[in-house]
């Protein structure tokens, strides 16, 4: 095992980016970015021990920068989508940035996966990334303090371990952006991949992707992965919520309890041979197949990146969880720790 550090770029204002990679002794392989605590890539081998970055990103800081993907990114303090960029905590409403189309805080409004982290070798396969988040930052109430810890395992397992607390009454809910091509983006989109997801209901969304309340079965639709089948299989049907999205941007709600351990999707390319399985202890995950990517933006090995060559397994609270009082609610007391545990493992 071994975790070795370089430097990787320098921002816009001059600011060191670094460049975290873990090794275990299979070769196995995971690099993390200062800025964002981006999980830039994860090397793994195919059916024939070739190795292969999974993680769809790009080979220089620029491409960070300029991207609206996400790309591998931590994400908070909220993520996902806040209706109308509101939400209630107490007897306090909050209106916080509107990043999306000027009616949708997505993904906090951008503060975490922008920001350089701070970040600490902690043993020969760990890394702890930190951030402190000011009070009223994106317009959210309280002073986060923030690790997010990426453990590489001879498992294959990477571990992200989430651990917050805030000095005010808040809303707390992080996830990783990462999207997987298990074949590699130069063997093109993902629709030929097999996905397994542990879930016997999703959130239907209306027209800004926000959920109407509604946890509807996915007995009989497109959103039925509860056995294996391919992510292209259903995505063209005529079905007002694949067409809104263009395809799977959902959140689905994981079977089991809230708080433990347990499997919460797969995913293989039998073409490659090569395997994810995602674990959490969160309540969702949701499901986005690029569905906006358009090939203006060049990836690793200087290869567009089309739509669907990529997808998403983002573990979560669901998405405008405070203004839907029957979701698992994700709002923390001041001075309550939030901790949570997300495992890819290849």
């Amino acid at each position: 095992m071994s975790v070795t550090k370089t430097l990787y770029d320098t921002m816009p204002d001059g600011r060191e980016v670094f460049l975290y990679t873990m090794e275990n002794n299979n070769g196995v392989s995971a690099g993390v970015l200062t800025r964002g605590a981006t999980l830039n890539s994860l090397v793994c081998p195919d059916k024939n021990g070739e190795m292969g970055d999974i993680i769809v990103g790009f080979d220089d800081l620029s491409g960070h920068l300029n991207t609206t993907t996400y790309a591998g990114e931590i994400i908070g303090q909220y993520a996902n989508r806040l209706a109308d960029g509101r939400f209630t905590v107490g007897k306090t409403e909050y209106n916080v940035t509107k990043n999306e189309n000027s009616v949708t805080c997505l993904h906090g409004g951008g503060e975490y996966n922008s920001a350089l982290w701070k970040a600490i070798i902690t043993d020969d396969n760990a890394v702890e990334f930190a951030y402190r988040s000011p009070d009223g930052a994106e317009g959210f109430p309280g002073n986060v303090d923030i690790t997010v810890k990426y453990v590489l395992t001879d498992r294959n397992e990477l571990e992200i371990h989430y651990a917050a607390v805030s000095d005010r009454d808040t809303i707390l809910n992080f996830t990783n952006h990462a999207y997987f091509n298990l074949g590699t983006t130069k063997n093109g989109d993902v629709l030929g991949h097999m996905l397994q997801i542990n879930a016997d209901c999703y959130t239907p969304t209306d027209e800004r992707s926000i959920p109407t309340g509604e946890l509807r079965p996915v007995e009989g639709t497109a959103f039925d992965f509860r056995e294996w089948k391919s992510i292209g299989r259903d995505i063209g049907q005529e079905d007002l919520q694949l067409r809104q999205c263009r395809g799977y941007d959902h959140n689905f709600c994981l079977n089991g309890e809230k708080g433990k351990l347990r499997l919460a999707a797969a995913a293989k390319d039998e073409q490659s041979g090569r395997r994810l399985e995602v674990y959490t202890d969160l309540p969702g995950i949701q499901l986005y197949t690029g569905n906006f990517l358009d090939g203006t933006e060049i990836g690793k090995g200087g290869i567009a990146l089309q739509k669907h060559f990529g997808f998403c397994l983002e573990t979560q609270f669901y998405p405008d969880t405070p203004n839907h009082p029957d979701f698992p609610q994700c709002t923390f007391k001041a001075g309550e720790r939030f901790e949570s545990l997300t495992i890819f493992k290849v």
